[in-house]
């Protein structure tokens, strides 16, 4: 069965965060890290730093909204730096 992942990147050189959703986090770090154009193409040096796993596409993206409404860089570092 599929899995789907929410991801969080960090970009040291640009010193911010990238929040998406995907079924293949390696797959999707690499075209990020590929990409000639949108904002993972401004820099070269994105980690994955955070993930979460869900059963069901549509609990993923969901998920994948919540944070970005946050628009904390506080709360989204929570997640992950405890």
């Amino acid at each position: 069965m599929s899995k789907f992942h929410v991801y969080i990147l960090f970009s040291e050189a640009l010193n911010k965060y990238y929040i998406g959703s995907t079924q293949d986090i390696n797959i999707r770090l690499e075209k990020h890290l590929q990409s000639k154009q949108g904002f993972t193409s401004k820099a070269k040096d994105w980690v994955l730093v955070y993930s979460e796993e869900f059963k069901i596409r549509t609990e993923a993206i969901r998920r994948e909204r919540q944070i970005k409404k946050w628009k904390s860089r506080i709360m989204i570092e929570k997640l992950f730096k405890k």
